[in-house]
């Protein structure tokens, strides 16, 4: 699972950084005038899908290493 977690984490910061794009592109071309406001706030969905596949990736580690702690140490009793 962390493995479809890792590569869905990496296509979403690649949909984010062109939203962000996009986002920058429409402010320079509309000069002085506010864009839309779904161009405004497109990045925001995939932010949010980065926020927690990140956060799980973060996480991953340290409850990886409690589980195999405890396995080792009740394969010793």
């Amino acid at each position: 699972m962390s493995k479809w977690v890792r590569q869905f984490h990496r296509w979403i910061s690649i949909l984010f950084t062109l939203t962000v794009i996009a986002n920058f592109a429409a402010m320079a071309a509309r000069q002085g005038q506010q864009p839309p406001a779904w161009i405004t706030y497109s990045p925001l969905p995939p932010l949010f899908l980065l926020l927690f596949t990140g956060l799980y990736l973060f996480v991953l580690p340290y409850t990886g290493k409690g589980r195999r702690a405890s396995s080792q140490t009740a394969a010793v009793r």
